[in-house]
């Protein structure tokens, strides 16, 4: 895979999520689920002690709203290979105690996060 930006890859996400529903791929959707919620998670602004100050606000007041944080591309795959090598450790882990069905879905889990890691 060549590389993107955060946002070619955000719409790639987005469009394979739409087919994966269409077609009830109800693991790959859940993959994909957790993948855009991972770029949604590196570009959340940290809040730290502002929460202590929180108002409501009216709907649609924008003063309350800040700019996503940036984040690069390579940033993002190397969360996404984290994701990956996490899941096959796993698999690895529940193979050793007989778990030989949730290792099998972990392992495919983590060939759907490898088709969205660029490889050098």
């Amino acid at each position: 895979m060549s590389a993107y930006s955060v946002e070619e890859l955000r719409s790639r996400l987005q469009s394979d999520l739409r087919d994966a529903m269409r077609n009830q791929a109800r693991n790959e959707i859940a993959v994909l689920r957790t993948l855009l919620a991972e770029i949604d998670n590196a570009q959340a602004v940290p809040v730290g002690d502002l929460h202590e100050r929180y108002s409501v606000r009216n709907f649609g007041d924008g003063s309350a709203e800040v700019p996503r944080r940036s984040i690069t591309y390579a940033q993002l795959q190397e969360r996404f290979c984290g994701d990956h090598d996490e899941r096959l450790a796993a698999a690895a882990q529940l193979e050793t105690i007989g778990q030989v069905g949730e290792a099998k879905r972990l392992r495919n889990e983590a060939q759907i996060v490898k088709r969205y890691i660029a490889i050098e």
